[in-house]
């Protein structure tokens, strides 16, 4: 399962509005098998910057993971580990990236946000 990341979906959502073929859309089409999912956190992060409908259009295809107590156990974990090394994630990329390991998902991300995080696999899409 390919869990995308906020910062890949607006990207994904620029490469569609401009009608290209970029990173995002060339690892998708790579992934055709593979299940697409995103975090309910990225739902909010979404819907922060969008209206409602217009995130309901980008995400229609997307199983959404909700969060739940498994996930906090492991987001409070990932926290304290980073933390220890000072290498702390802003607090929605560390439950994204709880989420991500939680259902041992595939983060498709466009920035470093989540290079740090040990065990996760990943794939940066970014230009």
């Amino acid at each position: 399962m390919l869990l995308l990341d906020t910062s890949a979906l607006i990207g994904l959502e620029r490469e569609l509005a401009q009608r290209k073929v970029g990173r995002v859309r060339v690892y998708l089409g790579e992934h055709l098998g593979d299940g697409l999912a995103c975090s309910t956190v990225t739902v909010g992060e979404l819907a922060s910057g969008e209206n409602e409908t217009a995130v309901r259009v980008l995400l229609r295809h997307l199983r959404k993971l909700p969060l739940s107590e498994a996930i906090a156990y492991r987001a409070g974990q990932l926290d304290k580990d980073l933390m220890s090394k000072g290498q702390r994630l802003g607090e929605n990329d560390n439950w994204i990236a709880a989420t991500a390991l939680h259902y041992s998902a595939t983060l498709v991300y466009a920035d470093g946000d989540f290079d740090r995080v040990n065990g996760l696999k990943r794939a940066n899409v970014a230009d």
